[in-house]
């Protein structure tokens, strides 16, 4: 006789993503049947595990293609203002399992699939991260998407379909190595090509000035051949358009340069105009100026202005009568996430006046009206400046349009401010110093109407230094939209047994209004609440520890504190100061075996550019330390450090979710925002930080005493710039400092190599620009409290309920509605779109309704 099921076995019963209807169960398997034996052409005897994934995947994207249509149908009949987001990154991750959700089918498919004898969790492994980012930039953008269209906002996402995503890293004898990413090789069943609607791009070539004004001439072409993913809102029949661009060659590429009958080099050399958009540059916070990466930013640009243009033209109310520009800005809002695709500025007004032949002025005003400026940083060394000599050969007659613009600009500044020669030159769009270069994010503040940092701290620092001339001028122009995170991805699907807990004490609706985690506040006195939430955190590290046993062949231990420390490495995000606390509690623990310590296991993840030496140099020094600790057996199962090889999307949505301490330790003053932060709180992780980007108003939220924070404050860094900063008076005045950095330098970690990380000590003393030293000993001593409050599971768990509860305001749908309202003019909408089993009338019925 079976045994009864526990109380907890039974409420997984009641969950969030519904009821499975019989009939839904059946039309899966039908759909699964088909697409196995007459798309994929397999039947059972030879499919693979990947044919089964293929199979289920076009079987739930049936399911989205009629909402997909419908979508589109009820824009043309609203015609409602539409929003381009324009990025040259969108870090997507997995579609299967967020499509299953936001549609309601996962327990009819998972059904589906246990029917067919077949395991989901490994289908789902099979599908390639679409990996067309590098980090935060990219993830945000996705999380955007996803809010928009569950928002219901007519919202299109546009970037370029990198052959080659991000690379995946592989750890050899403890240094990065990376490789190529070839997430198409299997091919996409997400994205639809859509050949009919290819666009020219034009390249080189000169400006020819006639009496009907400029042309640009005798110009390279390649074509754009869009692909288009759907984007799914949650649960309400909206599916929304990622268009993404390919780079072609047009037919008759080079063929008529090679008269001497050299046709085979020709079309080998097809490849220069393809290459465009072969792969990702895999930079993170750096500027790296090559001519290939403008191609790419201008090929965005390009395509995208073209594609929006023609729609405005072909809407339906454009149609009706005499086409102006005039209401160009109240039915078109662009976003330029970071100054990457810049260049449509000057590209829109080429549009405007080159070809629309509208007068100079008002096509800078609707210009100005129609985009929106996000910054994604402060740091010097990210901010785009491109030279002008570049420009000049590749574009042409976007460089004049940029002199102009510049021009007028200054005229404007010289007016206000005329003996102010310095403002001038600080706000101008060209810079002088070392070369002309054009300083992408001036030319992105003075031709948007909007411009935003992603976090309080963020949005004040621009407006009072980095930007502060240009806020001086137009204070009204400069906002702060603070970054969030979808609840889809980043809870439902990477966390359900806390999304299910949560729904039972607070029902559903959270889903869509994550403010309402709020009321878990009433929840934390709650004993049975309390043991819940620990035993759902359990299991979650249960499951990571044995994925690490099976993909790392390493064994930790899941009572043990999971310490996790998950981004791009970075000098910045200091990695380092963690890994200088490892080594401490190593020595501690050396010093004295019997005394009480409290087992931690720390992860540490992410990737190095694959051009920055010292991030390299310091993931070798973070694995190097790890073989020592991990292997000695006076530590035993006390601290174990592990570096998670190859972190990106699917990886963070396993590892997330085990975590109970979330790293989030940059220099106070460098962090834009981050969200991996919001990630890490929303799933029940405490976190260790300084008041930097999004920290501050998580501490604001769920109040200070239930965070560990630590650290200089923003005020407290300017001040040690201004006084200079002492490494060595860190060093001499701090005995564990000093112990750990005599451990690095003589070689302790790298005995075949003794002077292996000269450089990082070097750096350290000399040139660290991130003040690692100023911070340790605080931060040692923050560490030592979070080890207090863990030996108390109950507190502890208390802590974690009430930072759950702060976690609403975190939410991407927040953001996206701060934007619509306040940057966008639109208004988002809870209406449903009508299901495709609905006659079309009732597509123009809503229609009718949203007018009224």
């Amino acid at each position: 006789m079976a045994a009864p099921l526990t109380d907890q076995e039974k409420r997984k019963q009641i969950s969030i993503r519904g009821i499975v209807g019989v009939e839904n169960v059946a039309e899966i398997k039908k759909g699964f049947n088909r697409h196995l034996h007459f798309t994929l052409v397999k039947d059972r005897n030879v499919a693979t595990p990947r044919d089964y994934y293929f199979a289920l995947a076009h079987t739930v994207r049936d399911h989205l293609v009629g909402r997909w249509i419908r979508t589109q149908q009820f824009y043309y009949e609203t015609d409602p203002k539409r929003v381009y987001y324009l990025s040259l990154e969108f870090y997507m991750g997995r579609a299967l399992q967020n499509t299953m959700i936001n549609l309601g089918l996962q327990n009819a498919c998972d059904e589906s699939i246990y029917q067919l004898g077949l395991d989901m969790e490994d289908l789902e492994e099979m599908e390639e991260d679409a990996g067309l980012g590098n980090g935060g930039l990219g993830r945000l953008a996705a999380c955007f998407l996803d809010s928009m269209a569950t928002l219901g906002l007519a919202a299109y996402g546009y970037g370029i379909r990198y052959e080659y995503g991000i690379f995946n890293q592989r750890i050899k004898d403890g240094w990065q190595v990376e490789e190529a990413d070839d997430w198409l090789r299997h091919g996409n069943p997400w994205e639809k090509a859509r050949p009919e609607f290819m666009l020219p791009v034009h390249y080189y070539g000169r400006v020819e000035e006639t009496e009907e004004g400029s042309k640009w001439v005798d110009t390279q072409v390649v074509l754009a051949m869009p692909y288009d993913t759907p984007i799914p809102g949650y649960m309400n029949n909206t599916v929304n358009t990622m268009r993404l661009w390919s780079a072609r060659a047009p037919n008759d590429f080079n063929l008529k340069d090679f008269n001497v009958g050299d046709y085979i080099q020709a079309v080998l050399d097809r490849n220069l105009a393809e290459n465009i958009s072969r792969v990702l540059y895999p930079n993170d916070n750096f500027f790296e100026g090559k001519e290939l990466r403008l191609k790419q930013e201008y090929f965005v640009v390009a395509a995208t202005l073209q594609d929006v243009i023609r729609r405005f033209k072909t809407s339906k109310m454009s149609s009706g009568g005499p086409l102006s520009f005039d209401t160009f800005p109240d039915k078109v809002a662009i976003q330029l996430n970071d100054t990457h695709p810049a260049m449509a500025i000057p590209e829109l007004m080429r549009i405007f006046v080159d070809i629309e032949k509208l007068d100079w002025d008002t096509a800078w005003d609707i210009t100005k009206r129609t985009f929106a400026y996000t910054n994604h940083t402060v740091l010097p060394e990210a901010l785009e400046r491109w030279p002008v000599e570049l420009l000049e050969t590749l574009l042409p007659r976007h460089l004049q349009i940029i002199y102009r613009i510049n021009q007028a600009h200054l005229d404007h500044i010289a007016s206000l401010f005329p003996e102010d020669l310095d403002r001038i030159r600080r706000m101008s769009l060209i810079e002088e110093d070392g070369g002309k270069r054009v300083n992408m994010a001036h030319l992105c503040i003075v031709g948007s109407h909007a411009v935003n940092g992603v976090a309080e701290i963020h949005s004040n620092i621009i407006k009072t230094d980095i930007f502060r001339d240009f806020s001086e001028l137009e204070p009204d122009k400069f906002q702060n939209k603070t970054n969030g995170i979808t609840p889809r991805r980043w809870l439902l699907l990477c966390n359900p047994g806390l999304a299910d807990l949560i729904a039972e004490a607070i029902g559903e609706d959270y889903v869509k209004d994550l403010s309402q985690l709020q009321k878990l506040n009433e929840f934390v006195d709650d004993d049975a609440f309390i043991r819940d939430v620990s035993k759902v955190k359990q299991d979650n590290k249960l499951k990571f520890a044995q994925y690490l046993e099976k993909e790392y062949k390493v064994k930790i231990n899941p009572a043990s504190m999971f310490d996790v420390h998950v981004k791009r490495i970075h000098e910045y995000k200091r990695q380092l100061l963690n890994c200088l606390h490892i080594i401490t509690m190593y020595n501690r623990i050396k010093k004295n075996p019997n005394a009480a310590f409290v087992p931690r296991t720390v992860i540490i993840g992410g990737k190095a550019a694959p051009g920055y030496h010292m991030a390299k140099m310091i993931i070798k020094l973070i694995t190097s330390v790890a073989d020592v600790v991990n292997n000695d057996p006076v530590v035993g199962n006390k601290l174990r450090v592990i570096y998670l090889e190859n972190y990106r999307v699917s990886l963070a949505e396993k590892v997330i979710p085990a975590t109970d301490l979330s790293e989030q330790i940059s220099t106070a003053g460098t962090e834009a925002s981050g969200t991996g932060n919001m990630k890490f709180m929303l799933n029940g992780a405490l976190t260790i930080g300084t008041m930097d980007g999004a920290n501050v108003e998580m501490a604001e939220e769920a109040g200070e005493e239930n965070l560990f924070i630590f650290g200089m404050r923003v005020d407290d860094v300017a001040e040690m710039d201004n006084a200079g900063y002492d490494a060595m008076k860190y060093y001499k005045e701090l005995p564990e400092l000093k112990q750990v950095i005599d451990q690095i330098k003589s070689g302790f970690f790298s005995p075949r190599q003794p002077e292996l990380f000269k450089e990082i000590i070097d750096m350290l003393f000399n040139h660290d620009r991130f003040k690692v030293f100023a911070d340790f000993e605080d931060y040692i001593k923050c560490q030592e409290r979070a080890n207090v409050l863990y030996q108390d599971q109950k507190e502890w768990t208390k802590m974690v309920i009430k930072n759950i509860a702060a976690s609403g305001k975190f939410s991407s749908d927040r953001t996206i509605t701060d934007y619509a309202t306040e940057i966008w003019g639109v208004e988002p909408t809870d209406l449903k779109i009508p299901p495709p089993s609905e006659p079309r009338e009732a597509i123009e019925e809503a229609a009718r309704a949203l007018k009224l």
